[in-house]
């Protein structure tokens, strides 16, 4: 009776509905390492949970916001516990698109057609860094408080929009009794909405124009090329999954996040870092003069927005049709450099 009723009124079947979600996977995905496009997906939903629950403590202004997240740390039940996971999903879920589109720049996923989808995923890219940054400052410590401060001088050095971004960021001229609301509302609204927008183009886009498919050396001629997502490909999502949820609670529970200094906007720390997916641009920062470092940094990212361009101009006229490929390994090499650099040198 009540699958009749449903059918008068949704006039959908199984096997519709089987169809439309059945559909073959290249063989390729398989192999874990070719799933990181679920992994930080997976990981945005956490956050997403994680952070509502946050938000009913949570009160963005500069007087309370720091008395607020102590209270979440250490008297709401688990309240520890559920930020510990915020954090570590945060932290997570930017080395995996970073590894990803690490994975798609190494394969040449990115070549014709898809120039456009690789675009989406720069979008993505900066999308995630760009909200980790706004949660880290939400914190009000010393050096959340800091390092937005020295986020936006740096802004203020771009030629002709470098101030309308820094007020834009600030709320101002400099930190005031707004920047702090204004960080929470890009952080819990603006900015996971259009995250879940570029996402809906991201899959849409790849479901119109298939995945790329790419066949290996130990494969026999005579296996099928594809497999079903279900529930082959639907168990390997799960279990990467649930491999996640084990990594978090084991990492929120034995280095939980800690609580550090409250912003004093009179004394300036000693030392000023920035979370670990900035320590490339620290470094760059501190080896060059801050126009100069700020504008070779705009430079490089459009040059990453435009690979596929780039890369097919290359490969038409060269004959080095895999020079991207060496190109991204020095590219590898620069950024873990850099980033060890600022992680051990002394300040």
């Amino acid at each position: 009776m009540i699958s009749k009723w449903f059918s008068e009124r949704l006039p959908v079947s199984g096997v519709q509905i089987a169809e439309l979600t059945n559909e073959p996977v290249p063989n390729h995905l398989k192999r874990w390492w070719f799933c990181l496009g679920g992994t930080p997906a997976y990981l945005f939903v956490v956050q997403i949970i994680t952070g509502i629950l946050l938000a009913f403590y949570y009160q963005p202004a500069p007087g309370t916001a720091y008395e607020s997240i102590r209270t979440i740390t250490h008297e709401v039940s688990y309240g520890w516990y559920i930020r510990s996971v915020h954090k570590w999903a945060a932290t997570l879920m930017i080395a995996a698109v970073i590894l990803h589109q690490m994975r798609i720049y190494f394969t040449g996923a990115y070549r014709k057609p898809r120039e456009i989808n690789w675009m989406v995923g720069m979008c993505l890219l900066l999308c995630t860094l760009t909200i980790g940054f706004t949660g880290y400052s939400l914190v009000f410590e010393q050096l959340s408080y800091w390092g937005a401060t020295v986020a936006a001088n740096i802004c203020d050095t771009v030629p002709y929009v470098g101030v309308f971004v820094k007020r834009l960021l600030l709320a101002g001229d400099s930190y005031n009794e707004q920047t702090l609301p204004r960080f929470f509302i890009m952080h819990a609204a603006v900015l996971p909405a259009v995250m879940i927008g570029l996402l809906v183009v991201h899959i849409g886009i790849l479901r119109l124009q298939g995945i790329t498919e790419f066949r290996f050396e130990d494969e026999p001629d005579d296996k099928p090329p594809t497999f079903n997502f279900f529930p082959d490909h639907f168990y390997t999502e799960l279990i990467i999954g649930l491999v996640l949820m084990i990594l978090l609670s084991v990492l929120a529970t034995l280095l939980p996040v800690d609580l550090g200094p409250k912003a004093d906007p009179l004394t300036t720390p000693e030392v000023i870092k920035p979370e670990w997916w900035f320590y490339v641009s620290f470094r760059w920062l501190k080896l060059f003069s801050g126009t100069f470092a700020v504008l070779s940094s705009g430079f490089i990212v459009f040059v990453m927005f435009a690979w596929p361009f780039i890369d097919g101009l290359i490969r038409k006229h060269t004959r080095y049709t895999e020079a991207s490929v060496w190109i991204g390994i020095v590219g590898v090499f620069l950024l873990v450099g850099l980033t060890v650099w600022e992680a051990l040198v002394a300040h």
